[in-house]
Formats: C-alpha cells, sequence, structure tokens
C-alpha cells in the first residue's frame, strides 16, 4: 500500500488546500508550541530512557518465557535454543505523542506452539507475578482483545499477544506484510492490527512531526473537554490519530496551528455517516472481512466510521451511540468558534483547552457508584462495569427511542472519606432537543437500569463485595468529591460568548427520593435560578413547571467575537462538495443509503418516567448497607401497595402524583405499571450486536 495515492497526494481525495503558512499563522504557532510545554506535555529525558529500559527488559522477559515453555512441551535442545519471541510496540508511544506517565501499549508476539491461554495468561503472568518490578498485575482474557495489564518499574504497560504460524520468531520479523495473517486466530488479527494500523498512519502522513504536534493538541483538548475514552462511546486514540491523519492529508503544508483550526472546521461540517479514510480499502487475498456497508449491512448503521488503513480494514468507532455523536459534534461546534477568535486574536490558546463544566451542564444525572473490599477486587470491578456502561447509554436510547438523551462523563471520581474501596461514574440526562414536550410526559428507565444492573453483575469473576447503585441525582445533590478541592464552585452568569453554554432541558423524571449518596448539596430543588418559590403550590408541581419551562439544552451559544465573513478560510469554500466525494470514492454508496438511522426513528406514544435504585439508602447504604426494609410506597391505577425492593422504583415529577412527599423532600411516591412506560408505541426498536439501533415496524 503506497504511501502516496495516485503518485500526486496522501489519502482518497485530493488535498483541499496546499497553501503554506502565513506569518501569522508561525506566530501562532509559536504560541500553541509554548502552551504544551507549560501544559506539561512533553515528559522528562530521565523518563524517557526509563521506559527504555522497561521496554528491553519486557523483551528478554518474554525470550526467557518462550524457551521455557519450550523445554516443558520437551523440544529438542535445537528447538529450545531457536525459540524465540518478540516485543513491539503500538499506540502513543509508538506515534511518538505520548506524555508524563502514559501506559505503554505493547504486542508480544510468540511462536505457534506457545499458546494464549495456558502459556500466556498462566506461565508468563506466573513469571510476572514472582518480579518485585512487577506490580499491579491484572489480566483480562475475556475481553475483544485479550491484555495482560501491569506496573514494571512505575510505568503501565499493556501486554496483547499474537501467536503467529510460525515456529520461529526471527528478530527482523516484518509485520506489516498481508502474509503475516496467514493461519492465525481472530484474537491474534486484532492483536496485530494494533501495530499494524500505527505504522501504517506514519506512511500516510505528509510530515511526521507536524502531525504528532497537531494530535498531541487534540488529545489534550479531548481529555480536558470530557470525549476521550473509546469503552464509553467516545473516540479513543487511534481515533483521533486517523482524525488529525486526515487532517494532514487535506492540508499537506499546513503548520500545527493551522490544522488544528482545519480539524475543527473540517469536523464541524462532516456529514457523518460519511467515512473518514486515509487510503482505500482493499480486499486483500485472505478472505478476511472488511468494512464495506455495499455488502454487510451491519456496517450501514455506524454512525461515525473512521476506518483503519491496514489491512483488514475496519471502523475503530464502532462504539460511538446517537448521544455519543451528539454531544462530540456540539463539542467541535464550540472548539470551532474558539479557533475563529484565537486567529483574530480575540481569545488564546488557552481557550481552546478550558476543561468542561459537566457538572453544570445539565440539570439532571445517574451517578453509578462501585465499591469493593480492596483495591485489587476494585480495580477488576471497576474495569468490567466501565466496559459495560456503554450499553447503558444503548439501552436508554432504545428502551426511549432516543427521546431521553444520555451525555457519559469518561472520567471517575472517588470519595476518600469512605471506609471502602469506592469509585463513581456519572451520566448526564436531557431531553432531546427540538421535540414539543406533550403534557404530563414522563421517561420510565427503571426496566432499562434492571436489566443493566442484571448483565453487570453475571460477571463471572464477581466476589462478595463487589456492588454497584445506580441513582438519580439533581445537579445540586451532586457530591462535593466530584469538585477540586470538594468546593462546589459558583455557578456562572449566563453571557454569550465563545465558551458560554446554555441550560440544558430537563425531562419529566420519575424518580425515588433517597438521601443524595453524598450527603451533599441540600434539598433537591434548592437552586433559586430554577425553582420558583411559590408556596400555594406543591412541590412537585413547582418542578413540573421548570422541567417544562427549560428545554434549552446543551448547545453551545454562538461567539460574540465571531470573525467576519471575510476572513473564511477559502480552503473550505468546497468543503461540501468535498464530503460527497469522501463517500463515493471510499465505498460508492451515496449517503442515502449511509444516512442517520436516526432520522428514521418515530417519536413514540405513551408515558415517560426516569429512575432510581429504590434501597432507601442513607450515606452508608451507598456502600453496602442498604436499607431493606425501607420499602416506598407506590400507586398503580389508583391502588396503593409495596414497591419492591430490587430495581427502581419512580417518582413522578410531572405534577401528576397523588401523595404529598416528605416535608423536606420535593418528591410524592409513586410509579406506573409499565416499566419502561411504552405499551401504546406504535414501533419498537431492538439493539444490534453492533451497539447500532433498527427500528421494527
Amino acid at each position: 500500500m503506497a504511501s502516496q495515492q495516485n503518485g500526486q497526494h496522501y489519502g482518497v481525495t485530493e488535498p483541499l488546500s496546499t497553501s503554506g503558512p502565513t506569518e501569522a499563522d508561525l506566530a501562532r504557532n509559536r504560541e500553541l508550541d509554548k502552551f504544551l510545554v507549560s501544559a506539561g506535555l512533553y515528559e522528562s529525558p530521565e523518563e524517557s530512557m526509563l521506559r527504555e529500559e522497561v521496554l528491553g527488559r519486557l523483551d528478554q522477559i518474554v525470550k526467557i518465557w518462550v524457551k521455557k515453555i519450550s523445554v516443558n512441551r520437551g523440544y529438542s535442545d535445537q528447538v529450545v535454543q531457536e525459540a524465540n519471541a518478540k516485543i513491539f510496540t503500538f499506540g502513543s508511544y509508538r506515534l511518538g505523542v505520548h506524555g508524563p506517565g502514559a501506559d505503554i501499549d505493547t504486542l508480544c508476539i510468540g511462536p505457534r506452539h506457545a499458546t494464549r491461554e495456558e502459556d500466556f495468561f498462566v506461565v508468563l503472568h506466573d513469571m510476572l507475578m514472582e518480579m518485585p518490578e512487577v506490580t499491579e498485575l491484572h489480566p483480562v482474557p475475556d475481553a475483544h482483545v485479550p491484555i495482560l495489564k501491569f506496573k514494571f518499574k512505575g510505568i503501565s504497560i499493556d501486554l496483547l499477544y499474537a501467536r503467529l504460524a510460525l515456529w520461529v520468531i526471527p528478530e527482523d520479523l516484518d509485520i506489516s506484510q498481508e502474509s503475516i495473517l496467514c493461519n492465525v486466530d481472530e484474537q491474534s488479527v486484532r492483536s496485530l492490527n494494533g501495530c499494524r494500523v500505527t505504522d501504517q498512519i506514519l506512511r500516510l502522513v505528509p510530515n511526521i512531526q507536524n502531525f504528532r504536534t497537531t494530535l498531541r493538541c487534540m488529545k489534550l483538548w479531548a481529555r480536558r473537554r470530557g470525549v476521550y475514552s473509546n469503552v464509553t462511546g467516545f473516540l479513543g486514540g487511534v481515533n483521533w490519530a486517523l482524525l488529525v491523519a486526515r487532517i494532514c492529508q487535506l492540508y499537506p503544508n499546513a503548520v500545527p496551528s493551522m490544522l488544528v483550526a482545519r480539524f475543527f472546521r473540517v469536523y464541524t461540517q462532516w456529514r457523518w455517516p460519511n467515512p473518514v479514510m486515509l487510503c482505500e480499502i482493499e480486499e486483500g487475498t485472505l478472505g478476511l472481512p472488511v468494512w464495506d456497508p455495499r455488502k454487510n449491512p451491519r456496517d450501514r448503521l455506524h454512525l461515525m466510521p473512521i476506518i483503519t488503513p491496514a489491512y483488514p480494514c475496519m471502523n475503530s468507532s464502532y462504539n460511538v451511540s446517537t448521544s455519543t455523536l451528539r454531544v462530540m459534534t456540539e463539542q467541535f461546534e464550540n472548539a470551532n468558534e474558539v479557533c475563529k477568535a484565537v486567529e483574530m486574536k480575540q481569545a488564546e490558546w488557552s481557550s481552546l483547552f478550558e476543561s468542561y463544566a459537566f457538572f453544570d451542564a445539565y440539570k439532571n444525572y445517574l451517578q453509578i457508584d462501585i465499591m469493593a473490599v480492596d483495591e485489587d477486587d476494585l480495580r477488576t470491578w471497576k474495569g468490567w462495569v466501565e466496559s459495560r456502561l456503554r450499553q447503558l447509554t444503548l439501552k436508554i436510547e432504545r428502551d426511549t427511542f432516543g427521546m431521553l438523551q444520555c451525555h457519559p462523563y469518561p472520567c471517575e471520581f472517588v470519595d476518600m472519606s469512605k471506609q471502602v474501596q469506592h469509585t463513581a461514574f456519572f451520566m448526564g440526562l436531557q431531553r432531546k432537543q427540538g421535540v414539543p414536550i406533550r403534557e404530563g410526559q414522563q421517561f420510565d428507565i427503571r426496566g432499562t437500569v434492571d436489566e443493566f444492573r442484571h448483565s453487570v453483575n453475571s460477571y463471572g469473576y464477581r466476589k462478595p463485595g463487589m456492588g454497584i447503585f445506580v441513582s438519580h441525582v439533581r445537579r445540586k445533590q451532586i457530591p462535593l468529591y466530584v469538585f477540586p478541592g470538594g468546593v462546589r464552585p459558583s455557578r456562572p452568569q449566563r453571557a454569550s460568548g465563545v465558551l458560554a453554554s446554555s441550560k440544558s432541558g430537563s425531562p419529566g423524571l420519575k424518580t425515588l427520593n433517597n438521601s443524595p449518596p453524598s450527603g451533599q448539596g441540600g434539598p433537591m430543588g434548592d437552586e433559586t435560578d430554577e425553582m420558583p418559590q411559590e408556596s400555594s403550590k406543591r412541590p412537585m408541581e413547582r418542578v413540573a413547571e421548570v422541567l417544562k419551562a427549560d428545554n434549552s439544552g446543551l448547545r453551545m451559544s454562538q461567539s460574540s467575537v465571531s470573525p467576519s465573513s471575510g476572513q473564511g478560510d477559502l480552503a473550505t469554500d468546497d468543503l461540501d462538495d468535498f464530503s460527497h466525494q469522501s463517500i463515493k470514492r471510499a465505498a460508492d454508496t451515496g449517503p442515502d443509503k449511509l444516512s442517520d438511522i436516526s432520522k428514521k426513528q418515530k417519536s413514540p406514544v405513551g408515558a415517560y418516567g426516569l429512575s432510581r435504585t429504590s434501597s432507601g439508602r442513607s450515606e452508608e447504604g451507598l456502600l453496602g448497607n442498604e436499607v431493606e426494609d425501607a420499602a416506598p410506597r407506590r400507586t398503580v391505577n389508583g391502588q396503593s401497595s409495596t414497591a419492591p425492593r430490587s430495581g427502581f422504583a419512580s417518582i413522578a415529577m410531572n405534577g401528576s402524583s397523588t401523595e404529598r412527599g416528605p416535608s423536606k423532600r420535593i418528591h410524592s411516591l409513586e410509579e406506573t405499571g409499565n416499566s419502561r412506560g411504552f405499551a401504546s408505541s406504535p414501533a419498537r426498536h431492538c439493539l444490534n450486536d453492533n451497539g447500532s439501533i433498527d427500528e421494527l415496524e
């Protein structure tokens, strides 16, 4: 696969612009370099040397390991002497964009007689366990790509394994050749592709140094804006690398300051699901499946396809959901406005990299609390739960027909005051924007959360003490330990500006009024900017009015310092046509066949209601001491009964409740008979294996 397509340019299309930097661009580039240095993105020479030392030691260990298993199998002295294994790197370290404290993605390639199940996860695992330099050893054999996680002299290592159909692994092994994939299992193909894709990316960019600097910027921006996480449905390292590489192809002579601005300009206008590709998709000769929406119906359901350049070409971003794509699109639009302001000298680069105020963006959140007995159990349990959080987002999208939008936040928070090991994740919730609000409309996801909890609790390696709680919290109930220094920041004044954001609309909620998990935040509904104090009305009615009045959504306001239309980049004037050209060159399928399936989805008819756990928990109950006898009362079809202790009990927040809540709380207890609130829905959706939503008439 040539590094230049058609001998003229990089990529599947011609560049949008071949212009070089102006003096102003170079000045902004110097400012950007200074910011990256001040942000601490570059590791020290001492840490670089330590990484090289660790990799050299790891290579020695796997060579000893493969000889050991050869002896154990009774092979001849000659076979034992020739037995070899080799370590390759990939990911951020191989791309040259790793920072201080970053892990090293590594691949161990072994011969055909070294198995994954017995030799890699048992023999090599035991060897590492006995070494004093190795800590936090954690095998994940049942992952999509099986992996050994550990620290070696304090350096985090992610070690994959690929078993080749060779008796001897040569020291000069070239894994870029397609023949390396012959007669290897599917897990080895996935493991090998990490290295093959990384090497291919470096071959397909016109200027590696500019690519690296730009990618450092984008990774920092994505982390601070909360959209860096493949496991929760956003984009991971390889996804961002592919997106940046494509921009480098479209602007081959641009410097990083230009590439960062063009990145947001292009992807703000990109017409997903048109795929992003660095090269043409090759069918290959081994018969391995490649991404092809013409042949594979599932590929047509991918919302944000970013295709890997090495055979077999795959969609690296299949985890993206409707909700996470919405969040990333909004962040692209906001960043594009900031870059315009930077170009007009009306903002600094630091404005682009400001942290996202997630806990000020929504009125309603799901809080997922995870606990275990000790650190090792928590590390294992947390990894499993985190890998399932994307399913919770997909299930909520499925069961509310996309009417309730989720924003999973890919950061974990720890309450150090707890006596047991604990961590928490949060998910923002809002009603779908632009849809008329019907009187009494609610979202009921009790059954959805019960399904999610059942899926999580089916973990095969679950131990006593491993627990999970899912609860609904209002903005004012957010525990203080999520904020820097444990201090809740003051609410910013609502004003238009580059980084200003509007309030997000609140869904009509049904939730159980447990005590706030952290014991913080005061009574629910005490936000004076949201809760009009009308003593003549019941609390639930006041909440309903606020929920119906505020439906602005999480949309970044337009910049008050936007550059004039005369300052646009002429190179992007044809970007609209370019988007059409991209899909035609990619898969020869028109946008009509790859259109966003969310446009086909119908608004359901029926009541909704959001839920939360019915543990009746107090501060201690959060960490495992549920108040089992605190079952709430509920009203179903006018009949009063006791709500179940497992799953989600519910509370109406639309003013339709027939009971008053406790004097210090705003909720009244009521539960609908249908756990998902869609009994009369005219259409149903089903969840496909790839995480997309299909519509069934």
